[in-house]
């Protein structure tokens, strides 16, 4: 990828203001000419059997959900709650998946080891890599490269320019027996990433160097994230998705990302083992995956929206 994300808190100004004006625009909370519209829904379903796992909202109020069950690409609208498939799966999953600003999306394609890029415009899948992993499972965008993660292997794969490089991790990197590697983010200063790693220490944060790809453990004060899962950084606050806990615990990091203070968590009656988070304006917005339940074409599946700290 050719362009740079804004940095976070750009970014949390930014769509701060751009919900307001979404909300006159589309019929959100808002009020224009004196007329109240309908409140922007806090919960929306997914087509049934969808299988959501990851999401993200890119510089306007749609968030986009990727299809563990066939690949599929859904997009809704923040306003309304209504969507529709924009890109066509191929029968393998999409899990993870980051939008940018130029409405192009990075897809992690889970056990089918791929990483796929898409238009959100078009529909079209402009590039397939076969990254030769095992299950490639989440992404964040840098300036130049989407990293992704893989969950039973200690490596990252970076897509930078077409091409797709295999970057080992080292250091206090420990790979476990299952699931290791979830979800991925950037430290405040932008200078590392940030990776759940759900096995070592009882399950923890690991600030990883993208240059050598060495890993060192992040300080939590003690806390734990056994089942981490996603991860969205706002400024200096990370949000940590804890999907079988029904919960988000959030934390105050340093600009390094080497430390981290608990703040609170967020639980909520309607969380049903949510994955992945994404934000606009003052709202987080989760998709439940329900691993509790049996997938069936008819499960349903539904996005929930809570506030940010």
């Amino acid at each position: 990828m050719a362009h740079a994300e804004r940095s976070f808190a750009r970014r949390t100004l930014l769509t701060s203001t751009a919900a307001l004006t979404g909300a006159a625009l589309l019929g959100g909370t808002a009020q224009a000419a004196g007329t109240r519209h309908a409140p922007w829904p806090d919960r929306f379903l997914l087509p049934d059997g969808f299988q959501p796992e990851g999401i993200t909202i890119g510089s306007r109020p749609y968030a986009y959900f990727g299809s563990l069950a066939d690949g599929d690409v859904y997009r809704a609208s923040l306003a309304t709650g209504r969507g529709s498939v924009v890109v066509k799966g191929s029968g393998r999953p999409t899990v993870g998946l980051k939008i940018d600003r130029h409405g192009t999306l990075f897809l992690a394609g889970g056990d089918s080891a791929e990483i796929r890029v898409a238009d959100a415009r078009t529909g079209e899948t402009e590039q397939v890599h076969a990254t030769g992993g095992t299950f490639v499972n989440d992404v964040v965008l840098t300036p130049g490269a989407a990293w992704f993660t893989d969950s039973f292997r200690p490596v990252l794969y970076r897509l930078a320019k077409g091409a797709v490089e295999t970057v080992p991790l080292t250091g206090d990197w420990q790979q476990g027996p299952d699931f290791t590697a979830n979800g991925i983010e950037r430290t405040p200063d932008g200078r590392a990433l940030l990776l759940v790693n759900a096995f070592a220490d009882g399950g923890g944060l690991m600030r990883v160097d993208p240059r050598t790809g060495a890993a060192r453990a992040v300080d939590l004060g003690g806390a734990k994230l056994p089942n981490g899962d996603g991860l969205l950084l706002l400024g200096r606050i990370l949000y940590a998705v804890q999907q079988q806990q029904n919960a988000i615990d959030v934390f105050r990091l340093n600009d390094s990302g080497t430390r981290g203070t608990v703040l609170t968590r967020i639980t909520d009656p309607r969380f049903r083992i949510p994955t992945t988070v994404a934000a606009w304006g003052s709202r987080l917005y989760l998709p439940n995956a329900r691993f509790d339940t049996e997938p069936t074409p008819t499960t349903e599946y539904d996005v929930v929206a809570v506030n940010q700290v």
